[in-house]
């Protein structure tokens, strides 16, 4: 039961970061949009994010108890060293979901608090993928140091680091881009169209200069990343696979294939997670002079780890129809 465990919460990352990442870079795309385009963005965002917005952080629930439960010690040692980036995004998490909420059913929809929602909104969407990457980053950048005996080294370098700043702006440009990839196949009007169409290649230019700067950062730190990506068969694979993927989406994208692209940028993310997370696997935190911390060794009890897989697969029986269901009667609404 325990590769039970940890594939449900490598799926559980994945589906937030394609389904919780397309709902943020709704908002980082908004927050990029010219005032008079502003509008039309949010009418073609309310349709694409509506599904999204209604499960998307069950998936961030599902990790988060399953380290909880099955990974006790993995569970406090991020929420120890990382509580200040972790505080963060979830306060981002809820000023944006309260900013949502009200500007769309606010009872007056021409007073001033719509542009504070508004406002609260777009940067909460920018600040809390931003520290989701920051927090991603630090796991594997060897900076958290349970020897240090100074609040800076504890609880501020352990993030505040160049790579993992890095990797936080890398993920802002990776939700900006699968968000107008989405938004794309809603737009109805080719001018709308064409805006989202530019919009992702921005995002796209942006994401390769960040990656970039991943591995500028990466080989400033003494983080492996180079090797973990292309030292082994299957995450030069999947980097080959998530280059081959960008090059077709772009071909079907000028052949108008607007549906098919949505999977080509969920596949493409999907293989640039895999092609980090394989190398290192089961590390999931990398430590600094001292022993990293393994899924195979540092879990529960084998009677809890049992108990939560079956619990997992159960409660996918009803969780993964109901959200099938869910899909489906918002895009039976959207025709």
């Amino acid at each position: 039961m325990l590769y039970v465990d940890i594939i449900f919460l490598f799926f559980a990352i994945v589906l937030y970061f394609l389904l919780g990442g397309a709902d943020f870079g709704a908002g980082i795309i908004e927050l990029f949009t010219s005032t008079n385009n502003k509008s039309r963005t949010r009418r073609t965002m309310y349709k694409a994010i509506g599904p999204i917005w209604e499960a998307n952080h069950m998936w961030l629930i599902i990790a988060i108890v399953i380290l909880f439960v099955g990974f006790p010690l993995i569970y406090s040692n991020i929420c120890t060293y990382l509580h200040i980036p972790l505080l963060i995004m979830l306060m981002g998490v809820t000023a944006r979901g309260t900013a949502f909420s009200f500007r769309n059913y606010d009872a007056v929809k021409d007073d001033k608090m719509q542009d504070v929602y508004n406002y609260i909104f777009v940067y909460s969407s920018f600040i809390t993928p931003l520290f989701l990457g920051i927090t991603a980053g630090s796991v594997l950048s060897r900076q958290i140091d349970p020897a240090s005996s100074d609040f800076l080294h504890t609880y501020i370098f352990s993030w505040l680091n160049f790579f993992s700043v890095a990797v936080g702006l890398f993920t802002v440009a990776l939700c900006g881009f699968l968000a107008a990839i989405y938004l794309i196949g809603e737009a109805k009007e080719d001018f709308d169209v064409k805006r989202f169409t530019k919009k992702a290649v921005i995002m796209n230019a942006v994401a390769v200069g960040f990656g970039g700067l991943v591995f500028l950062a990466a080989e400033h730190e003494n983080v492996h990343l180079a090797f973990w990506l292309f030292g082994n068969p299957v995450s030069f694979t999947a980097i080959i696979a998530a280059s081959l993927s960008l090059v077709l989406l772009w071909y079907l994208l000028r052949r108008k294939r607007t549906r098919i692209i949505r999977m080509l940028a969920a596949f493409q993310v999907t293989m640039i997670l895999i092609a980090v997370g394989y190398r290192h696997f089961p590390d999931i935190i990398m430590v600094k002079n001292g022993h990293n911390l393994s899924l195979l060794t540092d879990h529960a009890p084998a009677t809890t780890i049992n108990d939560l897989g079956w619990g997992l697969l159960i409660g996918s029986l009803l969780i993964l129809p109901a959200l099938g269901y869910l899909f489906y009667s918002f895009q039976r609404k959207s025709e």
